[in-house]
């Protein structure tokens, strides 16, 4: 039940009711009305926008028409009061068994309460992480995974046929660089002092790599040139990099569903068949760029490519995708990457970046508008950056990985599910402070252990409501009073309760997970300002003498943990059943 959507359809149906009798001009776009909560909870439970958005079209003073349409809903018996205010905002407030039968829908539902059907099966691939297989997952990585990871979590729940991928970028010079640093250890793993030049890899996390590569080869690869090792090597090195990776990622609690290699592009016609494509389409052509301003990129050369006419689709410029020497840009792998994602049949792409990549928005955006003729939007996602804090100053704690503090590092202080919950509590965009000190109080500031603790909460209602002789069975709590739940304490929680599918639908469509974790801090809080209001006034405690009214409470309670057990699975946390 989405009572905010029902509701809506109500408002509809009524605005089409006035237009079939005159009231309003008929063949008014009724697609811009909107049903929400009141930007002021005192001015009632459910706002519209219906007589703001239909005044213009219908060349009416919006009051007038809100004034029309309030007469109308007063006719529904769910409608306790509809009041106009201002110019033409109707405000509405519900009877308050409108918001009891929710109660007894969550306990019905579960934690599929909430979930839509709004994504429809379509197929949208959301890439995430794709560090680049040169050693561990750093804590930027970290944020990038956990986004990724909920938000498709998020698109499932809301009907969504959703993907998980990452893209191994090991067709770049950086795999070169890692397969002769490992060789360095392979050759200390001999006795023999490495040499890490400047521009190598330092980090010790390449001496298991070192050691490895001499139980496999012995001392067959020492002396011989690196045209002989690098490519072994290599491959080696890259394999073992991505074991650790993936094993940081379960750690994470994140499963990748497909791993796509850039390696794999190469030599293999896939780059080719995407140019030629683009060509085809009338989009690549020889040409000299203009000189950039300030630094020149490293795709920019004074003499005449192969360019993609980019800024078709919106670009800055037109985009290298050859060079004058016949090698490929590191744009074309990129290009034949989206290009097998769109064959592929997905309907949307969802990337996942740093905040490094910004550049890389408007070329990607533009190549993926012009291979699937604007049929595919791909949605980019930047991850500014995080900032470890403990006693006030910044943390580093890695000295196996050499310059940074790496995922696992995280994982093991503070275990995945705080990793996860933190790394939401703040949108995409905006840089995260990870305080060590904040994650790990017991206070309200502390968004982890205020959502945990509630839940907590609720199970020790349960568990005191069963040592009491009651059944707190979902089936009987489903059958309880809900009629006994007047109190405006609890309405309150019920009509936070309310907002859960609307909540889930919004953040689905921005590709906005935080949302979720910001629903379940607000969920929280109104619960416990109910269950403090039960130590000052006796009838709002959860178990009462009459077992008709505690049913009725339990179950109100019980709603809410499952409501918050939807929201965690979303975001990958495990409930916690009781504090420690």
């Amino acid at each position: 039940m989405n009572l905010f959507a029902d509701i809506r359809e109500l408002v509809v149906a009524e605005l089409q009711a006035l237009m079939a009798s005159g009231v309003l001009p008929s063949g008014l776009d009724l697609s811009q009305v909107a049903v929400e909560p009141p930007r002021d909870a005192g001015h009632g439970e459910m706002a519209t926008n219906a007589a703001m958005v239909l005044a213009k079209p219908a060349g009416m003073q919006p009051r007038a028409i809100a004034d029309a349409l309030a007469v109308r809903l007063m006719e529904d018996p769910r409608i306790a009061g509809a009041d106009v205010a201002g110019p033409g905002f109707l405000n509405l407030r519900l009877e308050p068994a409108a918001w009891q039968g929710l109660v007894r829908e969550v306990l019905v539902k579960g934690t599929d309460f909430g979930r839509s059907a709004m994504g429809g099966g379509r197929k949208v691939n959301v890439e995430f992480v794709s560090a680049n297989p040169t050693g561990p997952m750093h804590v930027a990585h970290a944020r990038g995974a956990v986004v990724g990871d909920a938000l498709a979590s998020l698109l499932d729940f809301a009907g969504y046929a959703v993907t998980r991928e990452y893209y191994i970028n090991d067709g770049g010079g950086q795999v070169d660089v890692l397969a002769r640093s490992a060789y360095e250890r392979y050759r200390e793993a001999h006795g023999l002092s490495p040499e890490i030049a400047e521009g190598l890899y330092p980090g010790d996390y390449l001496i298991p790599v070192g050691e490895a590569l001499k139980a496999m080869h012995g001392d067959r690869l020492l002396d011989q040139p690196e045209s002989e090792w690098l490519e072994e090597v290599r491959t080696f090195a890259t394999d073992m990099m991505m074991a650790m990776i993936r094993h940081d990622l379960a750690a994470l609690g994140v499963t990748m569903d497909v791993y796509s290699s850039e390696k794999a592009l190469y030599g293999t016609g896939q780059i080719e068949a995407a140019i030629e494509r683009l060509r085809g389409l009338g989009l690549i052509y020889q040409g000299v760029l203009e000189p950039p301003k300030g630094k020149a990129p490293e795709d920019w050369e004074p003499r005449e490519q192969t360019l993609f006419r980019s800024t078709a689709f919106g670009d800055d410029q037109d985009r290298p995708v050859q060079k004058s020497d016949g090698s490929w840009t590191y744009f074309a792998p990129d290009i034949a990457y989206h290009y097998n994602k769109v064959q592929r049949g997905f309907d949307e792409l969802i990337n996942i970046f740093g905040a490094d990549h910004s550049g890389y928005v408007k070329r990607l955006k533009a190549v993926v508008s012009a291979l699937s003729e604007n049929r595919v939007n791909l949605d980019i996602k930047l991850i500014q950056l995080v900032k470890l804090l403990k006693g006030g100053q910044v943390v580093k704690m890695s000295k196996r990985a050499g310059t940074f503090v790496t995922l696992r590092d995280l994982i093991d202080e503070v275990g995945p599910d705080v990793v996860r919950f933190v790394m939401l509590t703040r949108k995409n965009d905006v840089p995260l402070d990870f305080d060590f000190d904040k994650v790990t109080e017991q206070s309200k500031d502390n968004p982890v252990f205020y959502v945990q603790y509630a839940n907590a909460r609720v199970n020790s209602i349960l568990r005191k409501a069963r040592d009491a002789g009651l059944d707190v069975s979902d089936a009987s709590l489903s059958s309880a009073h809900l009629a006994h739940l007047g109190h405006e304490a609890e309405l309150e929680v019920i009509r936070k309760l309310g907002e859960w599918p609307r909540l889930v639908e919004i953040a689905a469509k921005g590709h906005e997970p935080h949302r979720v974790a910001f629903y379940l801090y607000e969920l929280a809080s109104d619960f416990h300002g109910l269950w403090n209001k039960g130590n000052d006034d006796d009838s709002l405690r959860f178990i009462q003498e009459d077992t008709a009214i505690s049913a009725a409470k339990i179950a109100l309670a019980r709603a809410v943990g499952v409501v918050i057990c939807a929201g965690l699975g979303i975001l990958g946390v495990t409930p916690v059943e009781e504090m420690r």
